[in-house]
């Protein structure tokens, strides 16, 4: 990845609706490049997909928790089987394994305390855990889902 690449990923990483046009103009390439780029960079899989990205209070998903897994048991099994769960709830937004004191933290947006509620339970009845301990965000500060980028 050159220099051209990382302004590319910049700007498709600002707006992915931007035209090839504009996209070219803004990196100081011509069109056909430019579409070449960003299909290898599609193809290698530095770009994953392009989607929409929605604000969650506005279509009613107002509380984001933040909860911490500690495991009950640290076999390959008993990792599959909690991975495979907890991705399959859609209201788990990112999961990450983690380094330290707790094991794994579930980024989870719902409606309100209810649902969040509904998943705990349906959470701790699932899979035998040690411990879950839910932080719930009062405000987001910032927001993003653009890497920075360096070449």
């Amino acid at each position: 990845m050159d220099a051209i690449d990382a302004k590319i990923l910049g700007f498709l990483q600002e707006d992915a609706s931007i035209s090839v046009a504009e996209l070219a103009q803004r990196v100081n390439l011509s069109q056909t490049p430019c579409w070449k780029r960003i299909q290898r960079l599609e193809a290698s899989g530095v770009i994953k997909r392009r989607v929409a990205l929605v604000d969650p209070e506005k279509v009613g998903l107002s509380l984001t928790a933040f909860v911490a897994v500690e495991a009950h048991d640290h076999s390959e099994a008993w990792m599959q089987q909690f991975a495979d769960f907890v991705t399959a709830i859609p209201e788990v937004m990112e999961i990450y394994r983690m380094a330290g004191d707790v094991d794994y933290i579930l980024r989870v947006v719902v409606p309100d305390m209810a649902a969040y509620d509904l998943f705990y339970k349906q959470l701790v009845k699932a899979i035998p855990l040690k411990n879950v301990t839910s932080r719930f965000a009062m405000e987001r500060i910032k927001s993003t889902t653009a890497f920075v980028l360096r070449s």
